[in-house]
């Protein structure tokens, strides 16, 4: 009864010329069609729309955002509008860049949207934009994985968790963070279910196709990107432990290979790379597998000592914990992609 009788809510949209014109214009898409699609298909009474997005920017004036998409705003900031729901959906932005200096009027009019009782939504990269205001100071939020490096070094004080694909800062949840890059679905999901109906939710993300990402971010998440860095005695262990990162004792191996005393070498590499030795040695084994496990039908027994270990029951549990999965799991999950959509004859 209360879906019958419900409001449309107005939801602010927030582009800049780093967002992502498929994480802007599908979120739109989504958020519109609450209410009204599903009824729309099925021939249900009746068909109200539930959310009203509109696009926000520095300007009114027409641009064109990520990949040259071209985007026409709604509202400018300088007009001060607002809103229940206010989002900022993915910007392309590097792994080391940030956005201190910039959009300085945007920042302000987003921490006086909070102040005023908005609900603010971030989806992956936007949460630096997030972190830039200060509201997430002191707070728990996530991003794309790729970013956790940028979030330790430029934000500190927020409390970065690469696993979750939602992250809920505040316990109102009225400031909530996605996390990877197809995270807005998540995000628009739950958007709907908080300010429509579970219901509504349910339905919408039956006619996209949308999943909800229960198994977090840890299972995308590469546990060895390169950091940039100047030290090049560390940067001559990574090329060599890349290539024997299986084979017994890497670490002390390594620490012969530097010609440098271990535990110089030890703080040296946390340093540089902001991980311990051993731990790089373990995320480099735990790649080697998952590599395996989503390649071939080798049994996980006979995977860990081909990448390093002995006892499978101790990586069955390392693999777990940094992975989020079970070997099993990981690998019926990333099979199904390297196999391809099954053809029907």
């Amino acid at each position: 009864m209360g879906e019958v009788n419900a409001v449309t809510i107005d939801a602010l949209v927030v582009a800049v010329p780093e967002t992502s014109g498929s994480a802007l214009y599908g979120m739109i898409d989504v958020l519109a069609a609450a209410g009204d699609l599903w009824q729309t298909l099925v021939g249900a009474e009746p068909a109200l729309k539930r959310v009203r997005p509109k696009i926000v920017s520095l300007t009114t004036e027409r641009f064109r955002c990520g990949n040259a998409i071209p985007v026409i705003p709604d509202l400018c900031v300088a007009n001060q509008p607002t809103a229940p729901i206010i989002i900022l959906p993915e910007l392309w932005l590097g792994p080391d860049e940030d956005l201190h200096g910039r959009y300085k009027e945007l920042m302000e009019w987003i921490r006086r949207c909070y102040a005023g009782g908005s609900s603010i939504y971030s989806a992956c990269s936007r949460s630096i934009m997030l972190a830039e205001t200060g509201l997430l100071d002191g707070r728990e939020a996530t991003s794309h994985w790729g970013y956790e490096r940028l979030f330790r070094m430029r934000y500190p004080q927020v409390r970065f968790q690469p696993e979750p694909n939602l992250c809920f800062a505040d316990p109102a949840g009225r400031m909530v963070t996605a996390g990877g890059t197809s995270s807005w679905h998540d995000l628009a999901i739950h958007i709907i279910a908080r300010h429509c109906s579970p219901g509504e939710a349910l339905r919408i993300a039956k006619v996209y196709l949308l999943k909800w990402h229960s198994e977090g971010q840890l299972p995308y998440a590469s546990l060895t990107s390169r950091t940039p860095h100047a030290d090049s005695v560390v940067r001559k262990c990574e090329k060599w432990l890349e290539n024997h990162f299986n084979e017994p004792d890497p670490v002390a191996r390594v620490v012969q290979h530097a010609g440098i005393p271990e535990r110089t070498l030890k703080r040296r590499f946390k340093l540089a790379t902001g991980a311990t030795l051993i731990d790089h040695v373990q995320n480099l084994r735990i790649e080697g597998a998952k590599r395996l496990l989503e390649t071939s039908d080798v049994s996980f027994d006979e995977i860990t000592p081909h990448v390093g270990y002995q006892n499978p029951g101790f990586f069955r549990r390392v693999f777990k914990r940094k992975t989020g999965m079970t070997p099993g799991q990981y690998r019926r999950m990333f099979r199904s992609f390297a196999a391809g959509p099954a053809i029907r004859t």
